[in-house]
């Protein structure tokens, strides 16, 4: 939250994945200046294609959406230890211990597992480790995990009184490509808008999405999808315009609301 209101963003979102367990510890951190917006990302999966979608402003108290991230959250867990388990019988000298201690009481994910692999010095930076000799889709020590489908997901996010927006739909390396027909499909099924500001986003995917977001109606949205040393930090490398953030905000229903100047 800091280094956000010294980059001078006036709007934040925090949108961890399958949960809301930081939004407390954010809000308290916020400066002068800076709104909060609740969020989360959502993992979904369409047939052996990764989906994610950023749930904002969604009711944490709203129990059906809550049961299923806790069940996304299980079988991360589980993941996790079976991904660790294959790289060392591949030889990669990876413990559980220290990729729950890189997690450091967050959700588990392959960026931990990626971060243990530095420092056992197998890759020498995390992003070598999302390739088929590793924890790359269908790689030697990937483990599938469940997540529901994003029609299902839209409508848990949509019941909590949320907003879905489908999160990096153009960035290479996070799976394959989500096709036109598929984005209009989920639109279909009530996705909001699509993330066309996004650091994977080449200008040609957002020309690409910008056309497709405006043919659909979907909003049109941007973030930095900061993950901190993983990434880089990087917080307002991409934003959202000021009115498509008001016409997402427009159509939150929840109680919850943003914390700080302007935000509802």
């Amino acid at each position: 939250m800091r280094r956000a209101g010294a980059v001078g963003l006036d709007v934040i979102a925090l949108t961890d994945h399958d949960t809301q367990a930081g939004h407390q510890e954010a809000r308290a951190a916020l400066p002068d200046g800076l709104a909060l917006v609740s969020g989360m990302e959502l993992s979904c999966r369409l047939g052996d294609r990764s989906v994610h979608l950023l749930a904002y402003r969604t009711d944490p108290a709203d129990e059906p959406l809550a049961a299923e991230c806790r069940k996304i959250s299980a079988a991360r867990l589980v993941r996790g230890r079976a991904m660790v388990d294959r790289l060392r019988e591949l030889g990669a000298e990876v413990s559980w211990p220290q990729v729950t201690n890189i997690a450091a009481g967050g959700e588990v994910g392959r960026p931990h597992i990626a971060r243990a692999m530095v420092a056992a010095g197998i890759v020498e930076r995390p992003e070598q480790a999302f390739t088929p000799e590793w924890l790359g889709a269908g790689g030697r020590a990937h483990v599938t995990k469940y997540a529901p489908e994003p029609v299902r997901a839209i409508a848990l996010i949509r019941a909590a009184g949320g907003v879905a927006v489908l999160a990096h739909p153009g960035a290479p390396g996070r799976g394959a490509r989500i096709p036109d027909d598929v984005i209009a499909g989920l639109a279909g099924a009530g996705l909001a808008g699509v993330e066309v500001a996004h650091p994977d986003h080449d200008p040609a995917q957002r020309k690409r999405l910008a056309g497709l977001a405006g043919d659909l109606g979907l909003i049109q949205s941007g973030g930095s999808d900061d993950h901190g040393d993983l990434t880089g930090h990087r917080l307002g490398c991409d934003t959202t315009e000021p009115a498509e953030f008001e016409r997402l905000m427009a159509l939150a229903t929840s109680p919850a609301r943003g914390t700080g100047p302007g935000a509802r």
